[in-house]
């Protein structure tokens, strides 16, 4: 087990919160990696989410890194959650955050990555250094202590404001 935070979870179907569905306050970004295409993880990390007091814009799976930047830039988020569930994230996470890190614009925005993101079972600590040190704010495994430890650092995320 890692002292790192360590969860996320794959991809969902492409929905992208309304108007109507929260006003104001905080935006999270969520998206499956590029080589991901499952999708019920994605439509529970937005439910999760939404139950928190979040306004979620869910890109789906398979998340082209321009699509993800462009879609940063236009909402930014108070955090980005990319997830996994094949196996490839952490290859697909390094690769999407060296390209968001590479906007200066977009340099103090939280991103963090979880789910499955090696195909080898656990992650190593070497894994979640490496991302960490590649730009992500918190790296989060499958396991039922990462969802508890992800869930725990959504209180430190602004919430949208109640109407």
């Amino acid at each position: 087990m890692m002292s790192t935070p360590t969860q996320t979870t794959t991809a969902a179907p492409a929905t992208t919160a309304t108007p109507e569905s929260g006003g104001g306050g905080s935006t999270v970004v969520v998206a499956g990696a590029l080589s991901d295409s499952h999708t019920w993880g994605l439509v529970f990390l937005q439910l999760l989410l939404e139950e928190h007091g979040h306004r979620v814009v869910n890109l789906g799976p398979c998340v082209p890194e321009d699509l993800l930047i462009g879609t940063v830039r236009a909402e930014r988020p108070a955090l980005v959650v990319m997830s996994s569930v094949n196996g490839h994230g952490y290859r697909d996470g390094m690769r999407v955050i060296t390209r968001l890190r590479e906007c200066a614009d977009l340099a103090d925005v939280p991103v963090v990555i979880g789910g499955k993101l090696g195909i080898h079972g656990e992650q190593s600590a070497d894994e979640t250094v490496g991302l960490m040190g590649a730009g992500y704010t918190a790296v989060f495994d499958d396991t039922a202590e990462g969802v508890a430890t992800f869930t725990r650092m959504l209180a430190s995320v602004p919430q949208r404001a109640a109407v």
